[in-house]
């Protein structure tokens, strides 16, 4: 036992972080589906950056919180590592929409939606996640870890498949490869961010078990 973790042993946890990390994995849930409930492209552009708003708020409070607490209930740099990458989730929807006013992209296409829906699993599955750090259900984070894996491979899968089908399709206009692949690529890194919280969260697993 490290000297660190006498001291976490010794010394009253502040439980206040799992709150803020369950908000921000609640937050990056609810946002994402209203992304995705959402077919009119203005209205889910001025949505996601409302929902985007949110979670920026929710990280700037366990920031300052890291700065005042002595003792954290997991180490700090975990801590921090799983805010950053619950909030680049909702920043890359968040993206997605932005780009689909900025290149015009009136109507998503069912790739685009069908990314959506597993992001969607994705945020569902973090949602559930999270709380299980509070109560040390490690065996649940890896569960919840190869659950987000698998989506991201169908993710991944269904990415490249549309990206292959615009670039080999000839009557594909070159404009509406660019604004598409635009909004597919942000999609796409928000379910490699999944992917990593599925990789911090079995590292905790693996660490605090």
């Amino acid at each position: 036992m490290g000297i660190q973790d006498v001291i976490r042993w010794l010394v009253p946890k502040d439980e206040h972080f799992f709150d803020i990390l369950e908000k921000q994995a609640t937050t990056a849930r609810e946002g994402v589906a209203a992304f995705k409930d959402e077919r009119d492209v203005a209205a889910a552009g001025v949505n996601m950056q409302a929902w985007e708003h949110k979670g920026d708020k929710l990280v700037h409070e366990l920031e300052e919180s890291l700065a005042k607490t002595f003792v954290t209930p997991i180490d700090r740099e975990d801590i921090h590592l799983l805010s950053s990458a619950l909030d680049d989730i909702l920043d890359l929807a968040n993206g997605a929409a932005r780009a689909c006013q900025l290149f015009g992209v009136t109507e998503r296409t069912p790739a685009m939606q069908e990314l959506l829906a597993i992001l969607h699993q994705c945020t569902e599955v973090v949602d559930r996640a999270i709380p299980n750090l509070r109560k040390h259900a490690y065996a649940a984070l890896v569960d919840s870890s190869r659950e987000l894996r698998k989506l991201e491979k169908e993710g991944d899968r269904v990415y490249k498949a549309e990206v292959s089908r615009l670039f080999h399709d000839q009557t594909v206009d070159a404009k509406v490869l660019l604004r598409e692949k635009a909004v597919l690529d942000d999609l796409e890194n928000a379910l490699d961010h999944c992917d990593g919280v599925a990789s911090i969260l079995a590292n905790l697993a693996v660490k605090h078990a």
